[in-house]
């Protein structure tokens, strides 16, 4: 079978499949509905393989990876890599503004290179409201062998996926909002798709099934944590044991203890956790509400258990207490800032991490934006960015500009929050290519925000409360700011980052809040090489998908010979080819 796979990939090659000489990996989902009872009310999640959340996507740097996926929702369906960068290919990120939905029944497959990245990340349906019903698994990239690690290696690696949960299923939510209703407070929140260990009788139901993560005595452990919730930010941390940050969304962090760490919604951390406890009694692992009041959130509270080995006992007692801060809003926001960049530390490549001198670079554009509380916008509640609302296309940019369709989208985002009533456009930022971008996420909401952006690590610089001026940059960090795609705004504060424009495309510049981004607050940066003949971008895939405007390019898929088809190989004969080798060897 590995002849079968060394002649099959040189099959590929042949024909033009690969990117380049790297190996490739394949994973098939088939992405439909299961009951499950995570809070110990049955309800209907989304499963991919049957599995709650869905398989870990493990693949080492510059590998090529083809997803297939199956369709068997009752609505359209696209899977979102977040945080990955998909080099010179938004055509495979996942999102309404790069892709048509895979409509029901349907294959599609996702083709591309996890070039030059490492670390931890997580994946998840990005249409419909999706994501809070599940759908979503861990996405670990692997650095070659060739590249030193600034850590020795850890004896295992555990991926843990937290996130506020409802017992109503994402139509019952996106009909809320639809309705112009808030969602209210999540019945709890999920470690791994399960539900609370029953720590208090009171709070926790009987029967209802927990995380058990189980560990060697004097084992050191990676263990990547992803806050894949709705829209709660979470303070994660595991009793009696000190969390050494090692990584962050693909950057190498300052290695440093911390007992507990607030993670926010769509970001992902590493930690090394050395099990050096007596295991009297096993050891709480918990995920709580952070930036509410904690007083009523209390059930908002997820809890798993840590087992040694050599545990003596069933854990016990109060739970691990989280910052005591509920009154002073400097302890979050000065723990985020204790977030440093490992300028040492080589990453996806073997230069250092820091030989790419962000502070040095001049910005070439400035964009300043601001959300703030739901807004009437011709009689919807919607959400705003600098007072506009955004309309998904129902064309995808790219698309359009291949086929020359005008009226898909405005390239007309204000640079700065307008003054007048706010609007509904489809309007994006025009990114200059191997431009400087400084971008200002001003949070005016009383909640907490959280913003990514596609196809870029960006450097957070800095962050304060109140109005950001032109005075905030004397703040800055221009050194060792961590490089990552998720950063958190707290309520009535700004955060500054930077970007450099050289991956060309559109990328999604959101909220990570599912509510919030639903409702319109989000945006695209459309990144062109005005040199036609500079090949930085790769046309669209074989197996693009037409809606919109182009629906009728669309051809009617055969569910019998989706999996051909949707590989995106040029002719069947060539799967024949390849069918035959197999048979052969």
């Amino acid at each position: 079978m590995d002849l079968f796979k060394i002649l099959f990939l040189l099959f590929l090659v042949n024909i033009g499949f690969c990117f380049a000489a790297d190996p490739y990996s394949f994973y098939n989902f088939e992405v439909s509905y299961i009951t499950a009872s995570p809070l110990g009310v049955p309800q209907q999640v989304i499963a991919i393989n049957g599995k709650f959340p869905g398989p870990t996507i493990n693949v080492t740097t510059n590998e090529n990876l083809v997803v297939n996926v199956r369709n068997k929702l009752d609505e359209g369906l696209l899977l979102h890599w977040s945080g990955i960068q998909q080099r010179r290919v938004s055509w495979q990120d996942g999102l309404a503004g790069t892709n048509c939905p895979i409509p029901p029944k349907w294959n599609w497959t996702y083709e591309f290179q996890v070039k030059d990245q490492i670390g931890s990340f997580f994946y998840f349906p990005s249409l419909h409201f999706q994501r809070a019903s599940g759908g979503f698994g861990s996405f670990i990239v692997n650095p070659r062998a060739i590249i030193p690690v600034p850590f020795s290696t850890p004896d295992g690696d555990i991926t843990i996926a937290i996130g506020d949960w409802y017992t109503r299923n994402h139509t019952a939510l996106r009909k809320a909002l639809d309705d112009g209703k808030d969602l209210g407070m999540p019945d709890g929140v999920l470690i791994n798709g399960k539900g609370p260990y029953q720590y208090n009788q009171t709070l926790v139901a009987d029967g209802i099934e927990y995380e058990t993560i189980t560990v060697h005595p004097g084992k050191t452990y990676r263990i990547r944590v992803s806050n894949v919730g709705i829209s709660t930010s979470l303070n994660f941390r595991i009793q009696g044991h000190n969390l050494v940050l090692a990584e962050s969304e693909g950057s190498y962090t300052v290695q440093q203890n911390y007992t507990s760490l607030d993670i926010h919604v769509g970001q992902s951390y590493s930690f090394l956790v050395t099990m050096d406890q007596n295991a009297s009694t096993d050891y709480y692992i918990v995920a709580s509400a952070r930036v509410v009041n904690e007083t009523i959130w209390r059930r908002v509270t997820g809890v798993g258990i840590l087992h040694y080995t050599n545990s003596k006992g069933k854990a016990k007692g109060h739970l691990p207490p989280g910052p005591q801060d509920e009154f002073d809003k400097t302890f979050s926001m000065n723990q985020a800032r204790s977030i440093r960049w490992n300028v040492s530390a080589s990453g996806a490549r073997p230069n250092p991490q820091g030989s790419f001198k962000y502070g040095s670079i001049n910005v070439t554009d400035v964009y300043v934006l601001r959300n703030m509380p739901p807004v009437m916008i011709k009689g919807k509640r919607r959400t705003t960015l600098s007072g506009v609302s955004f309309v998904n296309p129902t064309t995808p940019i790219r698309l359009a500009d291949k086929h020359k369709i005008h009226g898909v989208y405005k390239l007309d985002f204000p640079k700065r929050p307008l003054t007048g009533p706010p609007k509904t456009e489809t309007s994006i930022i025009n990114g200059t290519y191997r431009g400087f971008m400084e971008v200002i996420l001003q949070n005016n909401d009383t909640k907490m925000q959280s913003y990514h952006m596609s196809g870029y690590a960006f450097f957070v610089v800095g962050m304060d409360y109140g109005e950001w001026t032109e005075n905030s940059r004397g703040t800055y960090n221009k050194w060792d700011g961590i490089a990552r795609s998720t950063i958190q705004v707290y309520p009535g504060a700004w955060s500054a980052i930077l970007i450099s424009l050289d991956n060309p495309g559109a990328w999604n510049l959101r909220t990570e809040n599912l509510d919030s981004w639903y409702l319109g607050q989000e945006t695209y940066v459309r990144v062109v090489n005005p040199d036609e003949n500079n090949k930085t971008e790769f046309g669209a895939p074989d197996n693009v998908l037409y809606c919109g405007a182009l629906q009728k390019l669309q051809k009617p898929q055969k569910i019998s010979s989706s999996a051909s088809r949707s590989i995106g190989f040029k002719n069947l004969s060539m799967v024949v080819m390849a069918l035959v080798m197999m048979m052969l060897l």
